[in-house]
């Protein structure tokens, strides 16, 4: 399904004049046997797709929740097979799109056209792969592209105009809007730019804009939701998870769910207006 399946949600969300709600966890974290059940628990909870990190031993634009999240895993043994293999477990119980935030080390270690056929075989619909910069991107993007996965690149604050738009250019899915210049975490308020630089990418990009880094609140994803297509949460999860690990894996799963619901709720609240075409 893939990128269909991707584009299939967008549809909806603007149908229902919505933005799409898109959780961001760990594979592996707290331990690799609990990932099926998060992915099924975040699509059950009104995730409309679910993201779901790789975890590599560099991590990438992440802070240090995220950080912390991806040594658990690992620590847990969690690889790209099991990673893989959770996606494909849940697959089964869930229709919402699954894509995978993965370094472009990880895609090149196996071969981008491997990585693309094991990543589609297991359910995956996409890869973000954060430290694919544009001019080195294409064999990446083109086995994406090729294996019928969505291709997520990523634009920041500081991404000039006409760099955005090349960017955008190459989307496939979505495009993905950094809400900060820095590393990923929660923060009590976000730029006020955020909408405009939305309006401005929208013009520019023929798939939908979702925003991400930074949001952790419901009030901030409330906001989020009204000026893009999709809001993406991926600290707050985690450190819901990560604070009560103390009472183990399952009471630990128990809380990021929770913690997503109500994320979910205030997205779904908010509509925008006037709907979009």
């Amino acid at each position: 399904m893939g990128l269909d399946r991707v584009a299939a949600v967008f549809s909806k969300c603007r149908e229902g004049n919505r933005a799409a709600f898109v959780p961001f966890v760990t594979a592996g974290d707290p331990d690799p046997g609990a990932t099926p059940s998060l992915i099924e628990g975040l699509a059950a909870g009104g995730a409309d797709l679910v993201e779901l990190g790789i975890p590599f031993s560099d991590p990438l634009a992440d802070g240090p929740v995220l950080q912390r999240s991806q040594a658990r895993a690992l620590a847990a043994g969690t690889t790209v097979d099991r990673a893989l293999a959770a996606v494909a477990a849940a697959r089964a119980k869930v229709a919402a799109p699954v894509l995978a935030m993965v370094s472009a080390s990880l895609v090149l270690a196996r071969g981008a056209g491997k990585f693309a056929s094991d990543s589609a075989a297991a359910g995956l619909d996409g890869w973000i792969v954060p430290d694919a910069p544009l001019e080195e991107s294409g064999p990446i993007r083109d086995a994406a592209i090729a294996a019928g996965l969505a291709w997520v690149p990523l634009v920041a604050p500081t991404t000039p105009p006409e760099r955005r738009r090349s960017i955008a250019e190459t989307a496939r899915g979505f495009l993905y809007y950094v809400s900060v210049a820095g590393v990923t975490g929660a923060r009590e308020s976000l730029p006020a730019e955020v909408a405009a630089a939305v309006a401005a990418l929208r013009d520019v990009s023929p798939v939908p804009v979702c925003v991400g880094f930074g949001v952790s609140t419901p009030p901030q994803a409330e906001t989020i939701a009204r000026a893009a297509d999709g809001v993406i949460v991926g600290s707050a999860l985690v450190a819901a998870l990560e604070e009560a690990l103390a009472d183990g894996p399952a009471e630990a799963v128990r809380q990021c769910l929770a913690k997503a619901r109500l994320l979910a709720a205030a997205v779904r609240r908010a509509r925008r207006s006037p709907p979009q075409p």
